[in-house]
């Protein structure tokens, strides 16, 4: 039985920790995304072009992607590291589903580690709230989609 504590607190530990690099490179990732929006949106003149209010959109979708590629990689270095999934492919895949809440269940962990797994899931829906909330904050400051755009200047 000590032995299932001992399992379980390793679980937690493990999954603070990424849950704590993540949002730290989450956090920091969209300062940087913020940063590049105030210099792009200079040269593209987004406060006079509604097409430079789309290109900065565009950014930040990709730019968002990228923060949590970055963190999916993570956790499958991680799975690799303790040796639970074999292939960068596999764990690159299982570490996908998981961190977007799919769990299709075609590749899982073994009971071992799948306290981790489940809290990559409530780490990723909550890094996917985060980023929603980021995504309609400057969609909002930049008012890219309100109608008003669309309709032809006089």
């Amino acid at each position: 039985m000590e032995t299932d504590h001992a399992g379980l607190l390793l679980n937690l530990a493990v999954a603070t920790g990424m849950v704590a690099v993540t949002v730290f490179v989450h956090f920091w990732g969209l300062i940087l995304l913020l940063r590049l929006l105030g210099r792009t949106g200079r040269r593209l003149q987004a406060h006079d072009s509604p097409m430079g209010q789309a290109a900065l959109l565009v950014i930040v979708v990709f730019g968002i992607f990228a923060v949590h590629t970055v963190e999916i990689w993570l956790y499958a270095i991680v799975y690799m590291g303790l040796g639970e999934l074999k292939t960068l492919e596999s764990a690159l895949y299982f570490s996908t589903v998981t961190f977007v809440s799919l769990g299709f269940g075609d590749v899982v962990l073994a009971p071992r580690w799948r306290l981790l797994s489940a809290i990559e899931a409530a780490n990723g829906v909550i890094l996917f709230a985060w980023s929603t909330a980021f995504l309609f904050s400057v969609t909002a400051r930049l008012r890219a989609l309100e109608h008003d755009w669309l309709k032809p200047k006089d």
